[in-house]
């Protein structure tokens, strides 16, 4: 067990003799012990034993002691005006922090001042701005395994035999209140949905399946009681109401209760995280008042939804179309399809046009909705820059109106939403006219909120200072109360500055000073060769060595006066601002609607303005038959990554169909197919998000699910090579693509034997052009698959055409229609800068000039190779010859067989095979 995790051991032996602070701190260790506590003295948030000596190495501060009267104990501490930073690091050092905070003043009791935890901080429910590392959302998943029942499989939904139990997985952003649930029979269709949200936590319920979370994904132990199903509706039903009309399934309302149920516990909830294992359940805690303790007010919407509404993209899609995350595109980190449409002028927006990348439309009526009010604002070029310009005042109503909320709000932040109200009604107006209905729309929905506007500005100064409790944040004439209090403390500090040239005049002692001292108060401070000046009515308070300070009774009056009146301002300013907020809180649910508004604008416009500025075309969105297939018609498509980092792109056509919808892709390395794959699922996915795409022009028909099958990697953790991760990601798609599905296969078969690879290339596109029917682009090198153009129906060859000039290879990176005429291997290293002794020496293979005498002995070497590896013994009698890189087994034309290997794609072992074969028939 970690040491500084749960209760310190020297401290359990002897919990009853620790004095009680020290008590305290053994107890909220034993309650949260999957937690590190940060435990409030003063100033500061110590850590005791174990946890301090942790944490004095991970946060590099000095390591002290606290004496008992049972002992001495390590102790570090952070200070809490900089703890943020301190627990940044605790977090990624993969703890979670409870943070136990002094919930008395200290002067208002009479023994030790009490403690509770306020807040569990965890990677998944994050709502410190300091701690959030960027704007879009930081999701908590939770995921519960249903009844166990069987049940007739739904339709579509990736369900397989054998499979009759649903799962169901809940996300929540608690930042934000965004809050989504679904479910389905597939663990590989919910696996997929988190890797769509990524989230940084995630809550498993009872035997709930470990294997469809993310292996960066951290998982806490919770309570497996919160997934019991009437408790969880319990909690639902006090939130949301009836959740039988919101939710489809039990397994939702089971796991959309729990994760609601640890949302409170990490907001300082009494609910317990249960510290064993799922089947093991801590003891639990019922809040005093369930209805009102730890509420989250701002939670107030569940949606429920199912993944079959949305174009479907797994991880691997998401990480090849480079949506998110960049694949080293020359080494730029924003070379991302999110990074290019970006031009969202406020968190809102960046997080809602993220949200329609990872869940791009399939309803032409809701894609062609927001296509219009791209048109129109990409046309209104001064409206549009008004609105982005207007857009850019807009705080983060999302985030500010949680933590008004959960009131940890302070008066800069009620100022801020001041500030984005005042600005609506000008966005309003830039919208007053608009023609399409979906911007209509947005203009009615943009309701300025006028009165919790003025009640800010009537409440709040409009600077006002970060602490909340120090005064100086309600505005002048607001309260009467509060106005009397400051005028007596203004009246008696002119009664004190007025004091010094009174006492002057009066001791004749010029050098006479009033002056302040936070621990002594108010003196009246004389040198020592004046003393002998000093009336009889001055009361020594505290001696210098060079003068002596002194204090009246009347000015001990005023100073009980001024401090006392201030004290008393302070409070009612407090109470003024809470109440404040907690009536701004009560407008939570038209802050929300409002910030969904300003969200969904700020993405229309930023798509708008791309389109603008990149010369995107409207696509035309086809409706066709469900039952028939795809059509993309793509006339002088583009990359829209690839073309912002290069200084030119050339365009390429896409044309598929029905009878036209197996691209059988050539060329050498480096010409274009990679690039021209992913270009087209690009196009067709933006698309679908409603945006505007890089083309001359586009017809399109909604796909249901993009798959993808690019690129070289392995999972050498899993104990997975190369070969056998491109093999399971190829088996998903063989088994769950179909006639509504895009699908790009790069390379397929490359990580075995030529033979081998050419035969798995081969299998495999002939299964997906007769049993899958999808859509599909098939970059490769196996140039015999090109006649399979011939023999499959809807199949046709395309193919990258370059030029061999003196030695140097020529990419005119277009497409074309039918097979490429060679690899250009040799070329293609030699402009990486293989060095020129390599270089040759392949030229000479390839030319056959290389001597017997060179080959024989690794001839031999091969065929023990093959005898130890295979079991097949190429030397003996009646052995087939392998196939050759172009399909055949004709030894009549061997500098054809020369020129179609390829040389780039071959290991050494099957370079000298091939070589070795082609040497003996020569001699034969």
């Amino acid at each position: 067990m970690d040491p500084a995790l749960g209760p310190p051991e020297e401290m359990a032996e002897k919990r009853d003799e620790l004095t009680p602070m020290m008590r305290q701190y053994h107890d909220l260790c034993a309650r949260y012990d999957d937690a590190l506590v940060l435990f409030q003295v003063g100033d500061f948030y110590e850590t005791f034993c174990g946890a301090a000596e942790r944490t004095a190495r991970l946060l590099e501060i000095t390591l002290t002691s606290r004496e008992d009267s049972t002992g001495e104990y390590p102790m570090s501490g952070i200070p809490i005006d900089n703890a943020e930073s301190y627990i940044q690091t605790l977090l990624e050092a993969g703890y979670r922090v409870a943070v136990a905070d002094q919930v008395e003043e200290p002067g208002e009791t009479a023994g030790v001042v009490d403690r509770a935890v306020t807040r569990v901080i965890t990677p998944g429910t994050l709502t410190e701005d300091e701690l959030l590392a960027s704007d879009d959302n930081n999701f908590v998943a939770a995921v519960a395994r249903g009844d166990g029942e069987p049940s007739t499989p739904r339709v579509g939904d990736g369900s397989r035999t054998g499979e009759t139990e649903t799962l169901a997985l809940a996300l929540l952003d608690v930042s934000t209140g965004d809050f989504l649930a679904t479910s389905s029979r597939s663990p590989a269709a919910i696996a997929d949905e988190i890797s769509r949200f990524d989230p940084a936590e995630a809550v498993l319920g009872p035997n709930a399946p470990r294997d469809v979370l993310p292996e960066e994904c951290m998982v806490t132990p919770f309570d497996a009681t919160a997934f019991d199903r009437e408790r969880a509706a319990s909690l639902l039903s006090r939130y949301y109401g009836h959740p039988d009309a919101l939710l489809a399934e039990d397994a939702e309302i089971r796991v959309c209760g729990a994760l609601l149920a640890y949302a409170e516990y990490v907001r300082g909830g009494e609910h317990a995280a249960s510290a064993g294992s799922d089947d093991e359940a801590a003891p639990v805690t019922e809040p005093a008042d369930p209805d009102e303790r730890s509420r989250l007010e701002y939670l107030t919407h569940l949606t429920r939804y199912d993944p079959r509404e949305y174009l479907l993209l797994d991880a691997v899609a998401l990480r090849s179309l480079e949506l998110f995350e960049p694949r080293a595109v020359h080494g730029r980190d924003d070379a991302t399809l999110v990074g290019v449409l970006d031009e969202t002028a406020s968190a809102l927006g960046g997080r809602t046009l993220r949200d329609w990348l990872r869940r791009p439309l399939l309803e032409p009526d809701r894609i062609e909705s927001r296509l219009d009010a791209v048109e129109e604002l990409t046309g209104a070029v001064q409206t549009r820059e008004e609105l982005h310009d207007h857009l850019r005042d807009v705080y983060d109503l999302e985030r500010l109106i949680g933590r008004i909320s959960r009131e940890r709000a302070n008066a800069r932040d009620l100022r801020s939403l001041r500030a984005t109200l005042a600005v609506v009604p000008e966005i309003r107006e830039r919208l007053a006219d608009a023609d399409c209905d979906r911007l209509q729309r947005l203009h009615d929905e943009l309701h300025p909120l006028v009165d919790a506007r003025e009640a800010i500005d009537e409440a709040i100064v409009e600077n006002p200072p970060i602490e909340i409790t120090e005064g100086d944040i309600i505005a002048d004439g607001y309260d009467d109360g509060l106005d009397e209090l400051r005028a007596t403390a203004r009246d008696g500090k002119q009664w004190i500055e007025d004091l010094e040239e009174r006492e002057r005049e009066r001791t004749g002692i010029d050098s006479l000073k009033v002056g302040y001292n936070s621990v002594h108060g108010y003196y009246i401070e004389v040198t020592n060769p004046n003393l002998e000046s000093v009336p009889d009515d001055y009361e020594r308070r505290q001696t210098l060595k060079n003068s002596e300070r002194f204090v009246t009774p009347e000015l001990k009056r005023r100073e009980d006066e001024i401090v006392g009146a201030e004290e008393r301002a302070d409070e009612r300013e407090y109470d003024l601002f809470c109440e404040v907020r907690r009536d701004v809180a009560d407008e939570v649910e038209r802050v929300q609607a409002l910030a969904n508004a300003v969200a969904t604008l700020d993405a229309v416009v930023a798509l708008a303005t791309a389109a603008a500025e990149y010369d995107y075309c409207r696509p035309e969105i086809t409706d066709t038959d469900r039952r028939s297939g795809l059509e993309i018609d793509i006339e002088g498509g583009r990359h829209p990554v690839v073309e912002r980092t290069q200084e030119s792109f050339v365009p390429n056509d896409a044309r598929f169909d029905d009878g036209r919808r197996l691209a059988i892709i050539t060329g050498p390395n480096m010409s274009g197919k990679s690039t021209y794959m992913r270009q087209v699922a690009q196009i067709v996915l933006l698309a679908q998000v409603g945006s505007f795409v890089p083309a001359q022009s586009a017809r399109i028909t909604p796909v249901d699910r993009i798959f993808t099958r690019v690129g070289a990697s392995d999972d050498i953790a899993g104990g997975r090579s190369t070969f056998m991760v491109e093999m399971d990601e190829l088996a998903t798609i063989l088994r769950e693509a179909d006639e509504r599905s895009l699908v790009l296969l790069d390379e397929v078969g490359r990580g075995t034997s030529t033979a081998d690879g050419l035969a798995i290339a081969r299998a495999i596109t002939e299964h997906v052009h007769d049993e899958v029917g999808a859509t599909t682009l098939f970059a490769t090198h196996h140039h015999p698959l090109t006649e399979l153009a011939d023999d499959l129906q809807a199949a046709f060859p395309l193919h990258f055409e370059v030029e061999g000039v003196d030695d140097e290879v020529v990419f005119h990176h277009e497409v074309a229609s039918g097979a490429a005429t060679g690899s250009y291997g040799i070329e293609v290293a030699t402009a990486a800068g293989v060095p020129e002794t390599v270089v040759e020496r392949s030229r000479e293979l390839v030319d056959g000039t290389a001597s017997a005498a060179d080959t024989t002995g690794t001839a031999r070497d091969i065929d023990e190779f093959e005898r130890v590896h295979t079991g097949r013994d190429p030397a003996a009698a009646g052995s087939p010859l392998p196939a050759t890189a172009d399909g055949g087994n004709d030894p009549t034309d061997i500098a054809a067989e020369l020129r179609a290997l390829d040389l780039g794609h071959l290991t050494p072992v099957e370079a000298l095979t091939e070589l070795d074969r082609l040497k003996r028939m020569l001699e034969e």
